[in-house]
């Protein structure tokens, strides 16, 4: 698990490396490496990561791991370790590199209460449904790694603050009980309103937690038992419900899109045909007044 770095290149070593800022300064690696070995070193940051092909070799809190094709892998901040293939083709692998302070923020928000630094004992997990969710996380935040609307500020939020969740819960060493989730309908109501009005600005988890006072964890587990969607899954059908108004009205398409916080007329067409089974033009077409 190399730290994230961009130094030149070997012929056997492909690299991509960015960096989220709007996730806590959330970095994320993907590369493959066929002859690579790392020494001993450490990380600042939790190292969280899945094994897309081959395996990876490396020595862990005293014993000598491997997590192959489908593993997570994992290391703890200040964790000496080291790193190399086992076999000729090497290694392929997506890393999360995530600070500290956002595993503690989120268990004590599971928890309801202070709580220290998650702590994970084991260097490798073999759970195919997390490796799973971890590698489309990873992959989803890749191709929306620009801020550029057509993955909101709040999705991005809601899959990685989830996803971080259920690794705490299911693999810390101490998982926090979790808070009882009340079903807050001041709260719920409060975020609907905000997102009605404010559909055409990339709105954060952040700003729907300070607006309830509630904490992000919990908000989202309120909203979505109370509405049945996530709130970035109400945000985009609240965008949909004005676009369609603006196209009866007899609005471009391209302005529409604009206008309703869709990225552009090919994301708009592809969310609306997804929803409610018609392209832009068919309804407007089709309910112009």
């Amino acid at each position: 698990m190399p730290a994230p770095s961009q130094p030149a290149q070997p012929s056997d070593t492909t690299i991509k490396l960015w960096r989220m800022d709007h996730l806590e300064k959330l970095e994320l690696l993907r590369a493959t490496h066929l002859k690579q070995v790392f020494p001993k070193h450490t990380h600042e940051r939790y190292a969280v990561g899945v094994i897309e092909r081959g395996a990876l070799g490396f020595f862990y809190r005293g014993e000598n791991v491997v997590a192959a094709s489908g593993d997570i892998n994992l290391c703890i901040p200040g964790e000496m370790h080291t790193g190399g293939p086992l076999a000729e083709d090497g290694w392929t692998y997506r890393m999360f590199y995530i600070e500290p302070t956002v595993l503690t923020r989120i268990a004590s928000e599971m928890a309801g209460k202070s709580r220290e630094l998650p702590f994970f004992q084991l260097g490798t997990i073999c759970d195919y449904q997390l490796a799973h969710k971890l590698r489309n996380v990873h992959t989803y935040l890749e191709q929306h790694q620009a801020q550029d609307g057509a993955a909101t500020s709040l999705e991005q939020e809601t899959h990685f603050t989830n996803l971080l969740g259920e690794l705490i819960c299911r693999y810390s060493d101490d998982p926090p009980h979790e808070v009882m989730a009340g079903s807050e309908p001041r709260a719920v109501q409060d975020v609907k309103t905000y997102l009605e009005q404010h559909y055409a600005e990339d709105v954060s988890l952040a700003d729907l937690a300070n607006l309830t006072q509630l904490s992000r964890y919990h908000l989202l587990r309120v909203f979505a038992s109370r509405t049945g969607v996530p709130p970035h899954a109400y945000l985009r059908q609240v965008r949909l419900r004005r676009a369609k108004d603006l196209l009866s009205a007899g609005c471009s398409i391209a302005e529409v899109a604009v206008s309703t916080g869709f990225n552009d007329q090919s994301h708009f067409t592809r969310w609306l045909k997804r929803l409610w089974g018609v392209t832009p033009g068919q309804y407007q077409r089709d309910t112009k007044q």
